[in-house]
Order: C-alpha cells, then structure tokens, then sequence
C-alpha cells in the first residue's frame, strides 16, 4: 500500500517536473509541497515528535519510488533523514523536540556538514573548529559539498572541539541557516541530481549556545559514522530506484520501437540486456531491504550491510542507466528522453556518503 500510494503521488506531482528541474538546475518545490502535504518529506521522524514513526524499511521504499522519477526530488526525504539522524542517536532529548519537531511538520529541512576541502574520505582529518565560550561554542570552517545547503534549515555541523584527538576531538553541532555568521557559496554545477542544490558553507565566527551540541564533547564522529551507517542504506535506495526508472521506460521502449519489420524487444540481444538489468536490480533491492531491515533492528553486522547495499545498487543502478540509454539508441542519447538524466544522476549514488572504494574498505574491515 505504501508503495502504491508513494509512486502514484511521484507520477502525478513529480515526475512531470522531473526533466524540467534537470534542465533548468533548479529546487523541485514542487515535489517538496507535494511530499510535505502527504508527510512523505521525512517519513524517518517518530510519532512523539510528530512524525510519520516510519522504520528503516518504509522509508527505503519512499526514497526508492521517488527516485524511480526524480532522483534530485529523492534526497528530500533522504537528506532529511541523514541531517536529523545524528540528533535521533544521540542528542538531548530537548534538544530532539526542538528540532525534530518543526522537521516532522514541513517547517524546515536537515542537511549534514561533515566534508570539507581537504577532508572527503578521510573525514577525521577536517579543519572546522568550536571553540567554548562561556556559555556559547564559536565555529569557524568550510563545509564543501553540502546537500541542499541553502534551502534547509537545520544543519548537522561536525567541527574540532580538541586538535590533539583526531577523531576523538571532534564533536557535532546544530547550526541554524539563520545564526548570525552562517552563509552559502554558489551551487556547484553538476552533472546530475541538478534539482538538489549542492553549496559550501561558510562558518564566520558562527556563536551558538553549547545546548546545540549533539551528544557529548568528543563524540561527533562516531556519531557521524554510525549515522551513515544508516542512512547509506538510503542511498542504494535511490540508487535502487533509479535503477528501477531506467529499465522500466527502456522495457517500454523497446516493445514499441519496431526494426527489420518487429519489436526490438523480440531481438535476443536486448532480451538478454533486459534480464541482465532485472536480475541485478532485483537483487539490490533485496540486499538494500535486508540492509534496512538490519539498521531498524540494530544488528551487528549493519556497518557491512549498509556498505554492501549502497555499493552494489549504485553499481548496479549505472550499470542499468548506461543499458539503458544503450536499448535506446540515438534516443536514448537525447534530453527528449529520460535516460540520459538517469544516467547522469546514477553516478553521483557509486561517489556520496562514502565512494565505492571506500565502501569495499569499509566491508573488509566488518566482514561478517
């Protein structure tokens, strides 16, 4: 059911503005009202804070069906989840209903401030800094590649509370987009996921309460990876779902497009590359489930599962757009149709919340 509702709604309010969100590199407020007015914007959200209360598994489905339309309109939900996760761990619980709140009722948006120029893979090695004031913690730092910096709210902000700790030394912040020192650079011009605006952001003498900080001094990081070892499983679904978008308009394709007198479909050849395209798909999906099925529950071995999924369905998902595109032709190569988007927005799933290389470290150091 929830399935069914979450693609309807994605057909009829966001995938009409799909290809003119790409084109035009602009927010889909569209699909933002839309997701807001069903309370699909941040499903994640328990119900003591207003929100849905929906599980890991839930959540992956929403991500998936929107992205299976829009990929930028699918890190609404997912970015929502992956700002806000690191309160849902460790913060106050003041600190949960001040910011949980306004998140569940569409008053506001969560992003997540961990990388920096000089720190993507190797995030422990960022240059951000807090520093205790009184009562007070003055950030100062860039964070690069900020997802919907700019449009949210809220932003999960890790910055360095002690040098000589590495790791140990850092610790995580709520910033808000109106704190007085807080700004944006231009949005970066990428190949793909146009619609979900990616920024700097410019910490100046940035002077918050030291309420707002997550959890205790010192524990911002490991806050930080145990969030994605959550929320990477958000992102194979929306690998998972642009995947899925891909195959479904080459299936259609296909068996309409007729050469040499019958469908292309009846050729062997894309006969083969469709199974191929099922085949993986379906087995993402079922790593993906089973990996959000094990961050709902908690398991041991979620730090691989999370990896595991993210890896392969965002493998899986570029593989499948670049067949898909394939099935198409010339077409295919074209903006009048779809595939060239996807294809273009599947690369950025095998890059984010961890590379796949870093994905396949991450697994051999918790190989079950």
């Amino acid at each position: 059911m929830l399935r069914d509702a979450v693609r309807s709604l994605a057909e009829a309010k966001i995938e009409p503005f799909a290809a003119e969100v790409d084109e035009e590199a602009r927010f889909p407020q569209e699909a933002l009202d839309a997701l807001v007015t069903n309370d699909l914007h941040a499903v994640h959200v328990p119900e003591a804070y207003g929100g849905a209360g929906a599980d890991a598994l839930a959540t992956v489905i929403v991500i998936e069906e929107i992205a299976r339309v829009c990929a930028s309109s699918s890190l609404i939900p997912a970015v929502n989840k992956l700002g806000s996760l690191p309160l849902m761990l460790s913060a106050s619980e003041e600190l949960k209903a001040k910011y949980l709140t306004p998140l569940a009722r569409g008053e506001a948006m969560f992003s997540y401030c961990l990388s920096e120029p000089e720190a993507g893979s190797d995030a422990a090695g960022m240059k951000t800094r807090a520093v205790r004031d009184g009562d007070s913690y003055v950030l100062n730092g860039v964070k690069r590649w900020i997802t919907n910096a700019g449009i949210s709210e809220y932003y999960t902000v890790m910055a360095v509370t002690d040098p000589e700790k590495r790791s140990k030394g850092i610790s995580a912040f709520v910033v808000e987009k109106s704190d007085e020192g807080v700004s944006f650079g231009a949005p970066e011009k990428k190949l793909g996921i146009k619609g979900s605006p990616t920024r700097e952001v410019y910490l100046d003498n940035v002077r918050i309460p030291a309420d707002r900080m997550i959890g205790a001094e010192g524990t911002g990081f490991a806050t930080a990876m145990k969030t994605l070892d959550h929320t990477r499983i958000t992102i194979a679904a929306q690998a998972l779902g642009i995947a899925q978008g891909a195959l479904d308009y080459a299936k259609g394709y296909v068996r309409e497009r007729k050469q040499f007198g019958k469908p292309v479909a009846d050729f062997q050849g894309v006969q083969f590359m469709l199974a191929d395209m099922a085949m993986k798909i379906e087995a993402a999906r079922q790593l993906t489930y089973a990996a959000a099925a094990k961050s709902e529950r908690g398991d041991a071995d979620l730090t691989f599962q999370g990896a595991a999924a993210k890896c392969f369905a965002s493998d899986t998902a570029m593989e499948a757009t670049t067949d898909a595109v394939q099935l198409l032709g010339g077409y295919g190569y074209t903006r009048d149709y779809p595939v060239e988007r996807m294809m273009r927005d599947a690369k950025i799933t095998q890059i984010y919340e961890g590379t796949n290389q870093v994905q396949r470290i991450v697994m051999a150091r918790n190989l079950p």
